[in-house]
């Protein structure tokens, strides 16, 4: 436990806590801060100026990432006849109806992404109280209940992200991993802060990006400036 302490004592001083990054600078900092023996994930966090709790500021989708985010995505698909042969020849990991709904209610979970057409959902809906808390419920905003079968699968595949509000107004979106070089983890997180900018609510007044960081799994945020998308 010790050696952990001192490894991220040693990545905090990498970092001025007074400071805001440009983003590329910030991303070359958490590759350095990054003392685990695994190759870490990289995350941007977002503070909001929403309130989640207004139907009118919720937000919440998905979105292909130019560069992936280097975790290939086990997808589950139900879906029957022609879908479900779709499904298949686009890469599905598992595709299926009531066999796999039976798994899951007894504690199977061997999937990342669950895509729906929505004929099926009637009965994967009833799968909502075990699905729900693990937020692996298909919905229609993120592209995961959908006749385009498809695309659904290769986007997935591509490295999509979903992105949703919490409660207290944040937003945390995996951009990559350390392995990924300065460009890609940077081109991620400006076409994420661009999405996001993108989808702002109406209702929503005031400062919308409030507060922006990155940071790797193991290592300290890293804040951002993001003065040019306010």
């Amino acid at each position: 436990m010790a050696k952990k302490g001192k490894r991220h004592q040693e990545a905090l001083k990498l970092v001025d806590r007074t400071k805001t990054y440009e983003i590329k600078e910030a991303v070359a900092i958490a590759k350095e801060a990054a003392k685990a023996n695994f190759d870490e994930t990289v995350e941007a966090a977002f503070r909001l100026g929403v309130d989640p709790k207004k139907a009118d500021q919720q937000i919440r989708g998905a979105m292909v990432l130019p560069h992936g985010t280097g975790k290939t995505q086990r997808v589950l698909v139900f879906a029957k006849g022609e879908k479900a042969k779709e499904a298949e020849a686009a890469g599905a990991d598992y595709v299926g109806e009531s066999d796999y709904i039976n798994q899951i209610n007894q504690g199977w979970f061997e999937f990342d992404v669950i895509v729906a057409t929505p004929d099926m959902m009637a009965e994967v809906g009833k799968l909502g109280r075990v699905l729900g808390p693990k937020g692996l419920m298909p919905n229609p905003k993120t592209g995961t209940v959908t006749f385009e079968i498809e695309k659904a699968v290769k986007d997935i595949k591509a490295g999509k992200v979903e992105y949703r509000v919490d409660k207290q107004s944040n937003i945390h979106v995996p951009i990559g991993k350390i392995s990924f070089d300065n460009e890609k983890l940077t081109e991620n997180f400006i076409a994420l802060t661009e999405q996001l900018v993108k989808v702002k609510p109406q209702a929503s007044k005031g400062i919308y990006m409030k507060n922006v960081s990155v940071s790797s799994t193991m290592g300290p945020g890293i804040k951002i400036d993001v003065s040019e998308y306010r």
